[in-house]
């Protein structure tokens, strides 16, 4: 039998994904200017129509790959084999921990970005700290 909270924290990491890829795919300047302000959004669209294009393309690539990967976290979501749940969760922990490193490491280079790194990380962390309440849940309910 599964748990109720792997089921919940996909839906809810299914639908910021879901939400997210969305808007990226399609709202790309919008988004952009919600998140970095107008000047940072206007230097992240490029100087020339054809970077232009390839930053609008590989944006929406970007926002495909999202929506894809909370498409998968919804079908994971309904999987009741605990194993395969501590398994996917583990993977999921280090999965945000990496993408919160690889932003400190690589994520400053970029001095116009630098400002939202924080935000970032805070976030990729929280992310990764529901995966960890699970396994501790998980293991708590699997040794009591």
């Amino acid at each position: 039998m599964g748990s109720a909270g792997f089921f919940l924290i996909c839906i809810l990491h299914s639908v910021l994904a879901l939400t997210c890829g969305t808007f990226m795919m399609f709202y790309t300047r919008e988004i952009s200017v919600f998140s970095h302000g107008i000047e940072v959004a206007s230097k992240l669209q490029g100087s020339t129509p054809h970077d232009q294009l390839l930053i609008q393309t590989s944006d929406s690539f970007s926002g495909l790959l999202l929506f894809s990967i909370g498409f998968l976290l919804f079908m994971v979501a309904f999987v009741k084999d605990r194993e395969f749940q501590s398994f996917f969760a583990k993977g999921c922990v280090l999965l945000h921990v990496s993408v919160a490193v690889w932003r400190v490491y690589f994520g400053r280079a970029l001095e116009d970005l630098a400002h939202d790194l924080p935000r970032q990380v805070v976030g990729d962390i929280a992310l990764a700290l529901s995966w960890i309440f699970f396994l501790v849940y998980s293991w708590r309910e699997k040794y009591d």
